[in-house]
Order: structure tokens, then sequence, then C-alpha cells
């Protein structure tokens, strides 16, 4: 199938932002021979403001409120994302049309000094991060550590991180690959260290939800496996209401027809966790994950949303 005129697709203008759109594209172009393409960059808050945490903003739905508003308006055909940055609840009109196959979910570890790894970290060492998830494992692990506000895309940080701003950080490890900096890593540490944000690693291709005409054209780089695997995800992210506000990590692998999904919900200062397993057919992935939220949501009861308010 082909269009009139070339696919427009949207993006943040990040240097990650235009790799892994970069990357998309190729592969819808690949799906379908002699398609046109255009690559439109489309600035959003959370681009622009980077000296104050996601939080305190609006949240991460600031990643993909202008790229939306864009598709609306018929200025963009689709709109490329990290499925980790996509709010639980998509506006009414657009959908998620495709994921693709997802990169390793996994965080890196990077740091100034020495250091290989969290436990080579002397006590007080200064940790940067602004994601919650990541603050709450790393001082569940080390409560000696010092968490330090650290915003910005993956070279901004990384140029924070030489500048002394901190001692070490973490950064997603799918995304250094996309930018072919693998080698800054320290080391990539463990799912049982680090369990990863909901969705990480996988990109989406949002889009209107009656263009059925695009959706044909992204429907053979969709990757069914990921796509299940963030069903229990999100769908657990979903039960618990979650948001950038919210210390929530979750993993689902999918094995043939059975799926197996690691939970865990934290304070920010990581003081308190509740964990969850769940294991069953795939098919069932949305419920398996609404299912592990509601057991997260009953274990931390009033504890976790008495922090919350």
């Amino acid at each position: 199938m082909s269009l009139a005129r070339p696919l427009r697709i949207g993006t943040r203008g990040s240097p990650m932002a235009l790799a892994q759109t970069g990357m998309v594209r190729d592969r819808i172009v690949a799906a379908n021979p002699g398609l046109e393409t255009e690559i439109v960059v489309v600035s959003t808050v959370a681009d622009r403001v980077l000296d104050r945490p996601l939080s305190e903003i609006g949240g991460k739905g600031l990643f993909t409120k202008e790229l939306e508003q864009a598709l609306f308006a018929d200025a963009i055909d689709v709109a490329v994302h990290s499925m980790k940055d996509v709010e639980t609840w998509l506006p009414d009109g657009l959908v998620i049309a495709c994921i693709l196959e997802r990169d390793d979910p996994r965080d890196a570890f990077l740091s100034a000094g020495a250091a290989n790894g969290l436990a080579d970290l002397p006590a007080g060492a200064r940790v940067g991060t602004s994601s919650l998830r990541r603050g709450a494992q790393v001082l569940m692990h080390r409560p000696d550590l010092t968490i330090v506000p650290l915003r910005g895309n993956a070279n901004t940080r990384m140029r924070k991180l030489e500048a002394g701003e901190c001692d070490a950080t973490l950064l997603a490890l799918a995304g250094l690959q996309r930018l072919g900096m693998t080698d800054v890593a320290r080391s990539v540490l463990s799912v049982e260290e680090m369990l990863p944000a909901v969705a990480q690693g996988a990109l989406g291709i949002e889009c209107r939800a009656g263009d059925d005409a695009i959706r044909a054209l992204l429907a053979p780089v969709a990757c069914a496996t990921t796509t299940t695997a963030l069903d229990a995800e999100r769908g657990l992210l979903a039960e618990l209401d979650g948001s950038c506000r919210t210390p929530i990590a979750a993993l689902a692998q999918v094995n043939g027809d059975r799926l197996t999904l690691d939970g865990l919900l934290f304070l920010p200062d990581g003081s308190r966790h509740w964990a969850v397993r769940r294991e069953g057919a795939a098919a069932e992935a949305d419920a398996i994950g609404r299912d592990a939220g509601a057991e997260l949501k009953r274990a931390a009861g009033d504890v976790y949303f008495a922090h919350l308010k």
C-alpha cells in the first residue's frame, strides 16, 4: 500500500529521538518499498524545561503532548515514542497502532570514577537521576547513597556526569545502543538489581484511530511478542494509576504462549517496597497485569497512597 504523499513522521528533536525515529522510518520503508517519508521535528515542553523534575511540571505526558496535538491538527501522520514515555491513557481519537520489537530493557551504569556498579560506590556518593523508579531502587539497595536530580537527554546527562554534578548515573541501555554509545557504560545492571520502567526499550507508533491506510502501512513492522509483554506491563501501570510521580517498575517476558510478569512498587526514598510476580497465558496479558497491579495496591495500602497525597 502507498500514499499519494510522503508519510509524515513526527518526532522530538533530541539526538536519541532522531536516532530511533530514523530506525523506525527505515523499517517502515523496508516493509513498504517505494514509500516516501518526511521526518517532522516537534518541540515538546519536556525538551525545553530541563531544570525541574517531570513530576513538577506536568508528568511524562509532556514528552508526547505536542506530538499528539500535531496528529490532531493533521500536521503529521504518525508520532514515534519511547513507550516508557507514553501515558497510561491516550487521548480519545488516537491509538498506538504499532509497537516494534523491544530492545534490551535493562539499565546501564555510568560513573565518573572507578566504580563499575552500585556496590563499588563509596558511602555518600551522588547518583544523578530524576527517575523516581531508579532513585528508589538505588536507595533500596544502598540507602547510604545520595540521589541528586539530573535531567536532560542522554548526552546532556553524560556531560553533567563528566562535569562532576554527580558520581554516577543510570541510562537505558536501549538508548545507548541506538546512539552507538554502549562503550560509555561501566556495566549493565541485572533486572534483579534494577527492574526496568514499564515498556522500557520499546518504541511505539501513534496515529489517528481512523487512519486505516496509515495503520496498514505500520502493521508489517509490529511485534506481537513485545505488544503482549507491554499489555501486561501497562495493565499493571493502569491499575496503579501510574505516572512519573509513582515509582513503579515492571517487566513481562513472553515464552511461547506463556507470560511471566514481575512488578515492584516503592516509596521514593526506597525505605519500603512491594513485589509481585504473575505467570499465565500470554493471551491474558492485560488481565494478568491488572491483577498484579491490584495485588500491589492491596499490599501497599494506606502507606503508599498517603505518600501520593
